[in-house]
């Protein structure tokens, strides 16, 4: 029987100017993760549906194309007349230092549980294996939008699902800390496996050792807790232990784009976690995917060169 998996989140046009030199692409942390975990697991008897809004412009056909080509299920993305996705643009100086804007208030994204369609499609993603979503899924929804996400959150649980959170934790996205330490703590509450961005808990909580955020994340009952700390080694806090598996170490000029790393670093771990791999294995996979990923440009690397799962 399939594994479903649905990925909440939005996919944004993106700009890359870089003096006169003006690229388009599309971007989105769930976005990057649902297409590695896509690619890492084409043979395997799972379906990921990305659960977003878009437009009925251009983009977001072109959009819906390239997650089709990639196998992405899209029964689940709602087109609104009204509404188009969100934008941003980075801009590279003379330096080589990027800067990011955004312009995204009125993102087709932010409404998706706000339509005629949303009960429906709620319904339909409570049945689901397991629900994947990070901080910036949340972020961009309004009080009530979240509150219907948490309660989303607890069907699936009480369907036997499993929720997957990547903390990636924005604070410009966000009208204060207190309210972003609440949503979180919520989230949490419904979380199986979290992967934490140890800089990302750090902005939101205060600077702790590692060994703190474990503690403060188990106390809220995530069972499975994934360190992400770049190019160090991953710490992994599970019912089969405490792993510290490194990081695959990259010669610096071959290091050509971080982009999507952590997302590419989630995709690689639970496409062995859920064929069936240890912790310390998927980690490795994990390693292996997004140290792959940042010797290429941009978030979504040529589909040949993407590894493939690890065999036993």
């Amino acid at each position: 029987m399939t594994t479903k998996i649905a990925v909440i989140g939005e996919c944004m046009i993106e700009l890359s100017i870089k003096q006169d030199s003006t690229t388009r692409s599309f971007g989105g942390d769930t976005l990057n993760t649902s297409v590695y975990l896509s690619r890492l697991l084409k043979d395997k008897d799972f379906s990921i549906h990305y659960v977003t809004g878009l437009g009925t412009d251009p983009f977001s056909q072109e959009m819906l194309e390239s997650w089709q080509k990639e196998h992405i299920q899209t029964d689940l993305v709602q087109k609104m007349a009204d509404k188009m996705p969100g934008l941003y643009s980075i801009v590279t100086d003379e330096h080589g230092e990027r800067s990011f804007y955004y312009w995204r208030n009125d993102a087709a994204a932010k409404f998706w549980l706000k339509t005629s369609q949303s009960e429906e499609i709620i319904k339909k993603i409570a049945q689901f294996d397991y629900v994947y979503l990070s901080g910036i899924s949340i972020a961009i929804l309004d009080a009530e939008s979240i509150l219907k996400l948490l309660d989303l959150l607890k069907q699936v649980k009480a369907n036997g699902g499993k929720v997957i959170f990547d903390n990636n934790f924005r604070p410009r996205l966000w009208s204060s800390l207190d309210l972003a330490r609440s949503v979180y703590a919520d989230i949490f509450s419904y979380t199986d496996i979290a992967f934490l961005t140890l800089d990302d808990e750090d902005l939101l909580w205060g600077a702790l050792p590692y060994e703190k955020v474990i503690e403060r994340t188990q106390n809220f009952g995530v069972s499975e807790i994934v360190i992400k700390r770049g190019s160090d080694s991953c710490i992994i806090q599970s019912t089969e232990g405490r792993f510290d598996v490194p990081a695959n170490k990259i010669a610096k000029d071959k290091v050509i784009d971080t982009t999507a790393a952590g997302d590419s670093f989630s995709a690689g771990y639970l496409g062995a976690r859920l064929t069936g791999r240890s912790p310390a294995q998927s980690a490795v996979q994990g390693h292996l995917v997004a140290g792959t990923i940042i010797q290429y440009r941009g978030a979504i690397i040529p589909l040949e060169v993407t590894p493939k799962l690890i065999e036993d």
